[in-house]
């Protein structure tokens, strides 16, 4: 896909004030003639490609700074045009005077994301690496960085295009066929077909099943602390961050809305919510901290539920059963002040005791002491990486979700079409749906609302 600008755009392309360094990017027809009139040094214009200037800005007679000039000669740069990176010292007063001069001699502001959109128009990324661009640049963890480098490299839009290519080429015998219908005759071998269907079935399946996994690696788990006023759930809070994030105290009911917190555990990034108390109260603020509780708790993907190891077992499980926990939540059940255990008790007949009358797994351990907090830890980061697919690719972008669903979807159609014998005409209209939606995943069809909801999220200057 080739796409021709006739303006060239300008951007700061680092942060505001953060650094020592900052640059400046020129993209566009005009990029390099437009630097030549600012930058004394060598001409750009004479110079090889991916080669690096020292040299001045200047505004006539008036040094602006020293700079260095990274030039990129189209098609081998970023955007596939003519590019040009100025790096400057990091005064906001300075990349703002280079930025104005560059727009005095031709160019224009760029709009946000207008880089990567001319990368994806000038087919140097299709859509979905444009998107992991954006992802890369928000990871936070290794496990999102991981997620957005895989998807940048094109593992998954060569899969996805594979499939779509094997649908085309027989949906092009079904239509041909539809050109010689008088004749009764077949091009596309209906067995083949079939087996195609469930081969393309299985991969959309999976790439479907990823996105458990890869939507919360991408966006953070969100895990709900949950249960009675006084069991130690902001004392858990401020172990796990190793910080006196939530106020604990021995008088029940003190949390009385969410405290929120984001922790990394072995790459992957887990945002915890620490919840008010759940118990009857007439409390006003109190029963509207338990009712955010319980919207937390339905947002959440992995439930810790506390309890005082010295609660009797069969109140426990009373407790957490009257809890209507999602089927896809994972619940951990915390019992919690070990510290503090009855000695007529045992710890591990405790955790046994509960486990099996709840049918969920039991961790005995002390907040208070961080007894067991590591194994909390392991556990948490063994229950996300159980949800892992078995496929190179995690699906992570909930706009590939749609599409993948809609695809599945349209080739059941066909299923049920070439079953049926249901004319070529309706099979092709539903095979051409599914095309269209695998398409729109790495941009082979697309428009422009889809382009401008994708690109807006990006910074200006990317």
């Amino acid at each position: 896909m080739q796409h021709k600008n006739t303006d060239t755009i300008v951007a700061q392309a680092t942060p505001n004030g953060l650094g020592a360094i900052g640059v400046v990017r020129l993209s566009g027809s005009q990029a390099i003639e437009i630097a030549d009139i600012i930058f004394i040094g060598k001409q750009l214009i004479k110079q090889e490609s991916h080669t690096l200037h020292f040299g001045l800005i200047k505004d006539g007679d008036i040094v602006i700074d020293e700079v260095l000039v990274s030039l990129f000669k189209n098609p081998h740069s970023f955007t596939g045009e003519d590019s040009i990176e100025i790096s400057a010292h990091g005064s906001p007063y300075v990349l703002q005077q280079i930025i104005q001069l560059c727009i005095t001699h031709g160019a224009r502001l760029a709009t946000a994301g207008e880089f990567t959109q001319r990368a994806f128009m000038n087919g140097k990324l299709d859509l979905s690496q444009a998107e992991s661009v954006a992802d890369i640049i928000a990871a936070e963890s290794k496990g999102q960085h991981e997620l957005a480098i895989k998807q940048m490299r094109g593992g998954y839009s060569e899969q996805i295009e594979e499939l779509r290519q094997e649908l085309i080429d027989f949906t092009a015998l079904i239509e041909l066929e539809l050109d010689f219908s008088e004749e009764d005759v077949e091009f596309a071998d209906r067995n083949k077909f079939y087996t195609l269907i469930n081969t393309t079935h299985g991969v959309l399946d999976k790439l479907i099943q990823s996105f458990q996994y890869g939507n919360v690696l991408k966006n953070g788990v969100p895990v709900a602390i949950v249960g009675e006023p006084n069991v130690g759930k902001s004392t858990l809070l401020n172990a796990l961050l190793n910080e006196e994030k939530a106020i604990v105290s021995d008088i029940a009911g003190t949390t009385r809305d969410f405290i929120e917190d984001e922790l990394t555990i072995d790459g992957i990034a887990f945002r915890f919510v620490d919840t008010a108390g759940i118990r009857a109260t007439e409390d006003v603020l109190e029963a509207k901290g338990i009712e955010r509780s319980f919207q937390k708790l339905k947002d959440a993907s992995i439930v810790l539920y506390l309890a005082d190891i010295n609660k009797p077992h069969k109140e426990i499980a009373q407790d957490i059963q009257s809890i209507k926990f999602a089927a896809e939540q994972d619940v951990i059940l915390l019992l919690n002040k070990s510290d503090q255990l009855d000695n007529s008790c045992n710890a591990y007949d405790v955790e046994e005791a509960v486990s099996t009358l709840t049918n969920y797994k039991a961790l005995e351990m002390s907040a208070a002491t961080k007894g067991n907090l590591d194994k909390l830890k392991s556990i948490l980061v063994e229950t996300i990486e159980n949800r892992k697919v078995q496929t190179n690719i995690q699906v992570s972008n909930a706009r590939h979700l749609t599409a993948l669903q809609t695809a599945k979807e349209s080739l059941e159609n066909v299923e049920r079409g070439l079953k049926n014998n249901i004319s070529g005409e309706f099979i092709s209209i539903d095979a051409r749906v599914a095309l269209d939606a695998l398409g729109s995943i790495t941009g082979k069809i697309t428009n422009e609302d889809v382009l401008s909801s994708v690109f807006s999220r990006f910074c200006i200057g990317k």
